[in-house]
């Protein structure tokens, strides 16, 4: 009888998962905004990316999105969506390109597990040459301003935080329950650092003290929100059909922010 319950409980998580890429897949599937894959090359590599683009009368301001931990899903492609809807340009690279089987992308990997397998193998340096380029090539789009911010999520969150002391130019990151830099590299930041994280997380939320500390040791703008209840991947969790309600809070309670801060640049 235990092993029914518990292959019937593995069933139903799998099922929540496959829905949850269902309702974004659906979203991407009927947005009424251009969408396009394009090759960003540089040197020998090529970072294979999804653009999104506003319907807006004017030039906008771009996003880099950075994908979680399990590479490019079509939920960070519907993020990317969710940005252009709120008139921003928005490009989600994808660091695992190259990475995969045969010298494929995220969407080759076997699952889930194998393309974080394979994220623990991006080194800083090549997430942040990766980056530059998408953010040079983003930036040049003829709909564009020229003005560039980052936004990260997960580990995604990271790199958010350290393509800001990579790149001087940044009109602003972003960053989604991810820890700070090491304290050598702050000091190279020019850009303000809004974060965001779930009050039920913990390991993340135990750096943010450290970093708001250096930070402020560094004069730079960091300005972290927590949200009650919250764990970790709420922004993600919160859209699930089977939200819980602190998630779900949070999320729309983030999204109300993040818009509100862009806005502003």
């Amino acid at each position: 009888m235990k092993k029914v319950l518990v292959f019937a409980a593995m069933l139903a998580l799998a099922s929540t998962s496959l829905f949850a890429q269902d309702f974004a897949k659906q979203r991407l599937e009927t947005s009424p905004r251009h969408h396009e894959w394009v090759a960003v090359k540089y040197d020998e590599r090529t970072v294979h990316s999804f653009l999104v683009f506003p319907e807006v009368k004017n030039k906008a301001l771009a996003v880099v999105v950075i994908h979680e931990n399990r590479g490019l899903t079509d939920w960070v492609r519907s993020v990317a969506d969710q940005l252009a809807e709120a008139g921003y340009i928005a490009i989600a690279p994808d660091l695992l390109s190259g990475m995969a089987p045969n010298g494929g992308k995220t969407s080759d990997f076997a699952d889930g597990d194998a393309a974080r397998e394979a994220i623990s193998k991006v080194t800083p340096e090549q997430a942040n040459a990766d980056l530059n380029a998408v953010a040079d090539y983003v930036a040049k789009l003829p709909a564009a301003n020229g003005k560039v911010a980052v936004a990260g999520f997960c580990w995604g969150g990271r790199q958010s935080f350290r393509f800001a002391t990579n790149r001087p130019s940044l009109a602003a990151a972003f960053v989604f329950y991810g820890n700070g830099p090491d304290s050598s590299d702050i000091a190279k930041i020019k850009s303000p650092v809004y974060g965001f994280y779930g009050g039920n997380d913990a390991r993340v939320n135990a750096t943010i003290p450290k970093t708001a500390e250096w930070m402020k040791q560094a004069s730079k703008r960091f300005e972290p929100v927590t949200y009650d209840g919250a764990g970790h991947g709420f922004m993600r969790a919160g859209e699930e059909p089977n939200a819980n309600e602190a998630n779900k809070k949070a999320r729309e309670e983030a999204w109300e922010r993040w818009k509100a801060l862009l806005k502003k640049i």
